[in-house]
């Protein structure tokens, strides 16, 4: 052999082999689990795209209803984000995602988008399952009638995280007979109402969790920033210190931060229309802290999405022995100083027994009835029953405006009732009260200086004060008397 051939084959196999080993480094172009068969996206938006490969990896995506590919380079860690224009709603499309290898995804729909969270009522399925899973109204019917093929759910696998987690478990599926029945039912019937008055298909992210405060479903950073959420903290810690084990378990559905971490920051920046929330209830004996944690977390979300103003529509919490009328007062100010939300009234829809009401029909509707009339160019629908605005005092009565009272009011079956009022003793008595066009003027003889008046203010009120558009009127005081969750942290 001659000189020198036996170092240059020894490179020469070296440098094959360094070529395979190169080969076989290169990271398969992956995407989330959002990403997928069936999956629906938002219509007319710049839709997000993410995924991870080989840092700097050329990834190309080629969409049926625009024929010019989107090109991204994957970062120096392998992340890789996409901005992909969408068509006006219709499919299916298919979309091709290729770099080193390829993903095709196929049955996609353009549609309306909405993220819905919260704790069990919105957990609450269609169909009556096990434990407190006692169906909705009617859920025979309900199921057999749901043929609603470009109605999609995308429900996420309840888990908890001590840290933010980049994937979630789950898939897209249609609303059939055979599917329907898991689906969480308030957002089922809200997608379906969209669906009814704007002939589209609708995407719902499912991502709830009975039982849970909304400390669980809070970023770290903001609980830290605030010293007023500095109990909640403590009490994980000490739980922690307690007994490690089950306070870091994957099933810990009550630690700060954890269920935002594990079902919620997965899911950004996927492109929504807006949020649906039904939670509070888990908060109720804590209703004044929560004045201040339910807005943090809905400016959190919304800094998470990059809109300033996502639309969050939420359910004030229903009638029920252990729900302190605090809790609707706490969600009522969130509605009044939080710009772009809505909240449907439920005080006609709950069951003083069962903190589940099984109307669930009324309460999705009526959260359609919010973004029909704010986003969808319903304009002429009235989105809320009345909702207190003002008070003036009128020698011994006094007079009480509302939002959404503009056709007038009404009191159904009877007198109204449900109104207490109070002097400077701060003592409430049961109050009478009359409609005056779209106003109520409310007095008592046993209050000859009246300074206060309070409406539904109990843990299961008892009224019937309606607008035209035939929408209960929320629970609320004109006072700032002293609340009994105040100090409760």
């Amino acid at each position: 052999m001659k000189s020198g051939l036996l170092p240059k084959m020894m490179q020469a196999a070296l440098s094959l082999l360094l070529l395979l080993l190169c080969h076989l480094s290169w990271a398969d172009v992956s995407m989330p689990s959002l990403f997928a068969n069936n999956m629906v996206l938002q219509q007319k938006a710049d839709a997000k795209l993410w995924g991870w490969a080989d840092p700097g990896e050329k990834i190309k995506i080629t969409v049926d209803w625009d024929k010019r590919p989107v090109k991204v380079v994957a970062d120096a860690e392998g992340k890789w984000l996409a901005t992909v224009r969408t068509a006006t709603a219709g499919g299916p499309y298919k979309i091709q995602v290729k770099g080193n290898n390829t993903i095709e995804l196929e049955d996609v729909l353009l549609g309306e988008v909405w993220l819905a969270s919260g704790q069990s009522n919105m957990n609450f399925n269609v169909a009556k399952g096990q434990s407190w899973h006692t169906g909705v109204e009617n859920y025979e019917q309900e199921v057999a009638q749901a043929n609603y093929p470009t109605i999609r759910m995308f429900t996420v696998e309840q888990k908890s995280a001590a840290e933010p987690q980049k994937d979630v478990n789950g898939e897209w599926v249609s609303a059939s007979p055979e599917t329907v029945g898991g689906f969480s039912a308030v957002a089922y019937f809200f997608a379906r109402e969209i669906q009814k008055e704007k002939k589209v298909p609708v995407g719902i992210i499912h991502s709830s969790w009975g039982g849970t405060p909304a400390e669980a479903w809070t970023k770290k950073e903001v609980l830290a920033a605030d010293p007023i959420y500095q109990p909640i903290l403590n009490r994980f810690q000490e739980k922690l210190a307690a007994n490690p084990e089950s306070a870091s378990s994957p099933r810990n559905n009550q630690a700060p931060s954890r269920l935002y971490n594990a079902m919620i920051a997965p899911l950004v920046p996927y492109t929504i229309k807006g949020v649906l929330w039904y939670q509070g209830e888990s908060n109720a004996d804590r209703a004044y802290q929560y004045r201040r944690l339910f807005p943090a977390m809905i400016e959190s979300w919304r800094k998470d999405w990059k809109v300033k103003q996502l639309p969050f529509y939420f359910v004030q919490i229903a009638p029920h022995r252990s729900q302190h009328p605090e809790i609707r007062e706490a969600q009522l100010m969130t509605y009044r100083t939080v710009p772009n939300t809505g909240m449907v009234v439920t005080t006609d829809a709950g069951d003083s027994l069962d903190i589940h009401p099984r109307n669930k029909q009324v309460v999705g509707e009526r959260l359609a009835r919010w973004a029909l009339a704010r986003h969808y160019g319903k304009k002429e629908l009235v989105p809320s029953g009345p909702l207190y605005k003002s008070m003036k005092v009128q020698k011994d009565k006094i007079r009480i405006s509302f939002d959404f009272a503009e056709s007038g009011l009404e009191a159904k079956g009877g007198d109204l009732k449900g109104f207490t009022i109070a002097g400077p003793d701060q003592q409430f008595v049961p109050a009478q009260a009359r409609i005056e066009g779209n106003e109520v003027i409310v007095w008592s003889d046993q209050v000859k200086k009246p300074v206060a008046v309070r409406y539904g203010w109990s843990h299961v009120p008892r009224v019937n004060l309606y607008n035209k558009a035939g929408l209960p009127a929320s629970p609320f005081r004109t006072d700032i008397w002293k609340g009994e969750t105040e100090g409760k942290y």
